[in-house]
């Protein structure tokens, strides 16, 4: 990592030394770029950006869903020395209006999809479409052809100094409008360093691209990684897609956000549900149950008896390799969760098959991460201990501290939040109440400001009770715990939408009307006895005793979730105000299930 400190000059590097690598494809290779091609093309687009006015330290916009061009403008951006970065697709025209205002971008590069929205807020950029012509947008093809080809590229890349920025990351806005984090080549490098360090990323490793562009993680994991690495990055435009790219690209390095693991549980709970033979179906249960009697007793330091070592490679023979090539991830060296919190059972159902997933924790603030668990270096319901030069440290309240290289450079046009955030030592505060142990690994117990008082005066963290009942039952896809200056804890419940169609199809309820399953005895009872199992997890003062299933299914970007699919509690709290009132009414409504003290 020394002799690099940009990432133009890792990028020129990586071209130089693997010219004839696939470095960008789709599913199936339908499109296939070497990285020859890609330092190619990124000086056509470069020099094309540079003919319509983009300059160093010019801010560049990128509205795109996954695919190859979103790397190769990112990068020619960069070789300008300027500022691209990416907004959410599901973002309303009010909000795309805010963030290209802060950003102060003229240049939106987009896909005709996005066209008429993009229009709507912000009417006089310059629009390139990358697939095509669209009305009042340059195509990409001509925005290529239109640079003066004696654009001295070299110059303008070896302009770039650490301390510029790389991008812009607009956090999700849980609280209030997006804040831009600044993010510098030198935090970039940082942060992959520790992710060089971590998942040992060779030239040719696999990786997807699936999570949206704006959220770091994928900046880190599959753009910059790939610039760095020369890892291959496969682009799944559509995340349902997903489940038939794992296995064709069977990926070296793959991170995804709780929901996605409990997805992909659910697949195995439900193939394995539908097995016609009772046989198989009590091998298959036998085999987990073994996976997961060895996963504990290595986490608690104990070794492996002989008799179970002997069972565990039986079922991981007849069970447990069939159940990771089914997913695609056999070859993932260090699978990864990260950006909210996700079930401890979770976890320790995919270590048990052999897939272990390590818990990582960071902030956009951070460029993504700041703990990681590591090979030979973890504790399964920890984000693992500090990484690449940070340090950790918990302020009198609790609230977790951090600083290190790869802290923002501030929030952009922002100094007043930005010294809310970033004390004069350089210490981060990140607004999550945590734990270290002696041994120096993190646990996340929830944010600052979102832990349940109730009214006799008890602390309660609402994402534990959430996760507990979460893991009860793949039919949950969203628990919100409600209970601040209440009596007792109540929830709101939220099916996941797959689950939920399943559940119609068995019971011949309409597949499309969330309403009509969310009414169902049979779900009720279901989502009843998941909510009782998860109580058994918690203490009585934080067991829910009353719970509501909403009648619709929740969607990244909505009222209720951000992007990222963090819960957006105050709205959730004023649009769902009746339904929460009536969770401590003396008589609830038919809807309200109420479970006793």
């Amino acid at each position: 990592m020394s002799e690099h400190d940009t990432l133009v000059a890792a990028f020129q590097a990586t071209a130089r030394q693997h010219p004839d690598l696939v470095a960008l494809r789709t599913p199936g290779g339908i499109v296939s770029i070497t990285w020859a091609e890609y330092a190619r093309r990124v000086r056509a687009i470069a020099a094309g950006l540079a003919a319509v006015g983009v300059e160093r330290g010019d801010t560049v916009g990128l509205m795109l869903t996954n695919r190859p061009e979103f790397h190769l403008v990112d990068s020619a951006a960069l070789h300008l020395g300027a500022l691209p970065f990416s907004v959410y697709n599901t973002s309303a025209p009010e909000q795309l209006a805010y963030v290209f205002s802060n950003a102060g971008n003229k240049v939106i590069v987009t896909e005709r999809l996005f066209v008429p929205t993009l229009r709507a807020a912000v009417p006089d950029a310059r629009l390139v479409s990358v697939d095509g012509p669209a009305e009042g947008a340059t195509t990409l093809a001509e925005l290529e052809a239109g640079g003066d080809p004696d654009f001295d590229l070299d110059a303008a890349w070896r302009a770039v100094r650490p301390d510029d920025i790389a991008t812009i990351i607009y956090t999700s806005g849980t609280t209030g409008p997006p804040k831009g984090v600044e993010l510098t080549h030198a935090n970039v490098m940082a942060v992959s360093g520790a992710v060089k360090a971590a998942f040992e990323l060779l030239p040719g490793d696999r990786v997807l691209s699936f999570l949206p562009s704006a959220h770091i993680a994928d900046r880190v994991v599959s753009h910059y990684a790939s610039i760095l690495f020369g890892t291959v990055v496969t682009s799944v435009a559509d995340a349902k897609q997903l489940a038939t790219a794992l296995p064709e690209v069977r990926p070296h390095l793959f991170f995804a956000v709780p929901r996605v693991w409990q997805k992909f549980k659910l697949a195995i709970d439900t193939a394995l549900a539908a097995e016609p033979s009772a046989a198989k179906r009590k091998i298959a249960a036998w085999a987990i149950d073994v996976g997961t009697r060895r996963v504990r007793l290595v986490e608690a330091g104990k070794s492996v008896p002989p008799t179970l070592a002997a069972q565990h490679a039986l079922a991981d023979k007849l069970v447990l390799s069939k159940l990771r090539a089914r997913l695609g991830l056999a070859e993932a060296k260090v699978p990864a969760s990260g950006a909210a919190a996700i079930p401890v059972e979770t976890l320790e159902f995919f270590w048990a098959i052999g897939i272990p997933v390590y818990e990582i924790w960071g902030m956009s603030e951070t460029a993504g991460l700041g703990t990681s668990g590591l090979v030979g270096r973890n504790k399964i319901g920890t984000v693992g201990t500090a990484v690449h030069g940070t340090e950790v440290r918990l302020d009198d309240d609790g609230e977790l501290l951090i600083r290190g290289p790869s802290v923002m450079r501030g929030y952009r046009d922002d100094p007043k939040r930005t010294a809310e955030t970033i004390d004069t030592d350089g210490w981060v505060h990140t607004g999550d109440i945590g734990r270290i142990d002696e041994d120096g690994f993190v646990s996340i117990v929830d944010r600052k400001k979102e832990l349940i008082i109730s009214s006799s005066g008890k602390n309660m963290s609402p994402t534990n009770i959430e996760n507990a009942i979460k893991a009860a039952s793949s039919l949950i896809g969203q628990v919100v715990a409600i209970g601040d200056a209440r009596p007792y804890i109540s929830a709101l419940v939220v099916l996941d939408q797959d689950a939920a169609a399943g559940l119609a199809v068995k019971h011949g309820l309409p597949e499309s009307s969330p309403g009509a399953v969310a009414a169902s005895d049979q779900v009720r009872t279901l989502i009843a006895d998941a909510v009782r199992a998860g109580n058994t997890k918690l203490s009585r003062v934080e067991q829910v005793k009353r719970f509501r299933i909403v009648p619709a299914f929740w969607e990244p970007g909505g009222d209720e979730l951000t992007p990222t699919l963090k819960l957006r509690r105050k709205p959730i709290a004023d649009k769902y105000a009746h339904d929460i009132d009536d969770l401590y009414a003396e008589a609830p409504a038919a809807e309200t299930v109420n479970l006793g003290a």
